[in-house]
């Protein structure tokens, strides 16, 4: 639970919650006397409210790991990489720029992180081809020739057809 003052913010933390401890006494009630926040962190100059030393400290944000569960049931980490190889492939003698590839694996990697921790393969294609599909139609043909494992002729009419 976070009290605040015209002047200080006070940091007590409710049971169950890591506690802020003050590394000299391990009092719990501190008092943010700066803040300074940069690109990745935020900085905290504290003050102990029974010993009355200071000391500082960092907040820095995780990244959410994505871990993509395979048709097989294997579970591996998410790659960006892995993602903008298979599309620049599609892509490949095709007119569409790498700002629009960047672009595009920006839109899936932010639609991933709303999944949660973890996400199908298949949601993957699924998000990749509906992309493609928008971008340029021949790299979503080749994209599905792949993802979804044409065998003949019929499969790439079909696809199109669909179109």
């Amino acid at each position: 639970m976070v009290k605040e003052d015209i002047n200080t913010t006070y940091c007590m933390y409710q049971r169950g919650e890591k506690e802020m401890l003050c590394p000299y006494c391990s009092n719990d009630e501190t008092k943010v006397t700066d803040k300074r926040d940069s690109k990745d962190e935020t900085r905290r100059r504290r003050e102990c409210l029974k010993c009355g030393k200071r000391f500082t400290t960092y907040e820095r944000i995780e990244p959410v790991e994505i871990f993509v569960v395979k048709k097989d049931g294997r579970r591996e980490p998410f790659s960006r990489e892995k993602l903008k190889n298979g599309m620049m492939k599609a892509c490949e003698k095709r007119p569409v720029s790498m700002e629009q590839i960047e672009q595009s694996i920006n839109l899936i990697e932010e639609k991933l992180k709303q999944h949660g921790s973890e996400v199908t393969s298949k949601a993957i294609g699924e998000l990749v081809m509906r992309k493609l599909k928008q971008i340029d139609k021949i790299a979503y043909i080749r994209f599905a020739s792949v993802y979804r494992e044409f065998e003949d002729l019929n499969e790439f009419k079909r696809e199109i057809k669909e179109l």
